[in-house]
This record gives structure tokens, C-alpha cells and sequence, in this order.
């Protein structure tokens, strides 16, 4: 649409929108525990807002990014999407908080369709080596210290709890590539347009398998030639002992399944960092 006044020509561009997919959000679950009401409000409030937006212009198809930290300190393994809920920090009680939102909205208007993606560790980069994580300060999750370390921005890797009932002591979580991950949200949104009763679905999105901070430790030595030098500490509050996925549902539904094991993960990871040692920054802006 054109208007002409003055010889000032105004273009006005009527956008409209299909889906969204929500992935804003902060979500270090250390953080969350020292600092509970920056994740509600930021989390909450901004999940909240993002609906009303989304309601008042008649866009209804979601794909929220929840997590696997709803299930908490599940008694069982692998998780399945009917496991009891029961989140053990803040950042995974906002992770809760949200999905039952999104339950509710559906309830009060079933022109919703809400697909929750519950996440478990995605690692890795893009393969061709010019996409990858780079965090600000001091990386809160595994392979983003890791890759750090093994370029030489940080000394060691501080692993937190070396005690746990697991085959080496260490924290066992169920590790998917990005790329994977990716696929999955793709996969998502065509079930939303399939023509399938969705209501508020919900899927794990994992690799079915759990490997120790240890074993991934090992795995990216292998793939970067590397040796990662090591620091023991105790447990972080708030973090599970063992969490892995059963992926069954999203391969049955959705038609997705993740192609990637850890092997692939460190090796795409370790591409990334060799190519971008200081991530999208400097020696001078790295922190």
C-alpha cells in the first residue's frame, strides 16, 4: 500500500503473522537461584505480555521453548511427557509456570494452538563453523566453558559435584546438537498447520541417551586435540542428578528424531571455537 503527499512517498507495509516461536528468556538455573524475581518478572511477565500481543492481533499458533527442568529431580529415567512436574529451581519454576499459562490460555479459547518444546542440553554449532554460542562473562552451561577453556580464554573447568550416584560421580544430562534441535522447531510448526487437534501439546526434544560431564569432557578432548584441565567443586543448588529424554512421542508425532550423537556435537563445537576463539568478540571485549 502507497500514499503520495507532497512528493514525500510513504510505504506502508501490512505484516501479517502466522506463528511465533518463543525462545526469549534468561535461563541459568544458578542465577535464577540467587536472583528469583529478575526470572519472574523477566520470564513471566515477558511470556505474559508476548500472549496478549499475540491475542490482540489474532495470531494463535505458539511453539514455546520450555525446558527439561520441569521434571525436577525425576525418581525414574528416561522422561516422558506424562512424568509428574515438579521444577527444583527458579528458572524451572518459570519453565512451569509458562506451560500451565499456555494450558490455561487454550482452555479459555480453544483457537489456540500451543505446541511447548521441552528441551534438554543443546550443544554443538552450525557445521560450517560460522554459527555458534558465545555467552557474555562467564558461561553457565557445560560446552560453552569448555570450548573456552580449550582456546585458552579461561584456565580450567570447574565441574560442580563429582559425588553423584552416576557412573563417574558427575551430573548425567541428555545432550542435543543444535542443529537437531533446530529440526524440531520445524517439525513443530508444521504439526501446528497439519490440521491436527494440537490443544497445548507438549514434547521432549532430547537424543534419548545421558552422557556425564565427564564423558563429554573426554569427547571433546577427542575432537579438539585439546585437554581440558579440571577443578572439582560441590554442588550447584538446585541442579538434578541424572536427566535424559524418551524421545518417543516426538518421533511418533512429529516425525523428528535427532540424527546427532556427542561425537558430532564436540566436533561441530570445536569447529566453531578453533574458527572464532573470542566468539563474535575481541581479545579486548571478552569477559
Amino acid at each position: 500500500m502507497t500514499m503520495k503527499k507532497k512528493d514525500t512517498l510513504l510505504i506502508l507495509w501490512v505484516c501479517r503473522f502466522d506463528a511465533v516461536i518463543h525462545f526469549a528468556g534468561l535461563k541459568a538455573v544458578g542465577e535464577s537461584v540467587q536472583k528469583p524475581l529478575l526470572y519472574y518478572n523477566n520470564n513471566l511477565i515477558g511470556t505474559i505480555t508476548l500472549l496478549e500481543v499475540m491475542g490482540a492481533h489474532g495470531c494463535k499458533n505458539l511453539v514455546f521453548s520450555s525446558s527439561a527442568t520441569v521434571y525436577g529431580w525425576p525418581k525414574e529415567v528416561p522422561c516422558t511427557e506424562e512424568f509428574p512436574l515438579c521444577a527444583v529451581n527458579p528458572y524451572g519454576r518459570t519453565k512451569l509456570f509458562i506451560e500451565e499459562i499456555c494450558r490455561d490460555v487454550y482452555r479459555s479459547n480453544s483457537d489456540w494452538k500451543i505446541i511447548l518444546l521441552r528441551y534438554f542440553n543443546p550443544v554443538g554449532a552450525h557445521p560450517s563453523g560460522h554459527i555458534g554460542e558465545d555467552p557474555r562473562g562467564i558461561p553457565n552451561n557445560l560446552m560453552p566453558f569448555v570450548q573456552q577453556v580449550a582456546v585458552g580464554r579461561r584456565p580450567a573447568l570447574t565441574v560442580f559435584g563429582n559425588d553423584y550416584s552416576t557412573k563417574d560421580g558427575t551430573g548425567v544430562r541428555d545432550y542435543i546438537h543444535i542443529v537437531d534441535l533446530s529440526d524440531g522447531h520445524v517439525a513443530a510448526l508444521q504439526k501446528l498447520f497439519d490440521g491436527s487437534n494440537i490443544g497445548c501439546g507438549v514434547y521432549n526434544l532430547g537424543t534419548g541417551k545421558g552422557t556425564s560431564v565427564l564423558e563429554m569432557v573426554a569427547a571433546f578432548e577427542k575432537a579438539s586435540g585439546k585437554k581440558i584441565p579440571l577443578v572439582m567443586a560441590g554442588r550447584r543448588p538446585g541442579d538434578a542428578e541424572i536427566v535424559y529424554a524418551s524421545t518417543d512421542k516426538a518421533e511418533k508425532e512429529l516425525n523428528w528424531r535427532a540424527k546427532y550423537g556427542i561425537e558430532e556435537m564436540c566436533r561441530d563445537q570445536w569447529n566453531w571455537a578453533n574458527k572464532n576463539p573470542w566468539g563474535y568478540g575481541t581479545p579486548d571485549s571478552a569477559n
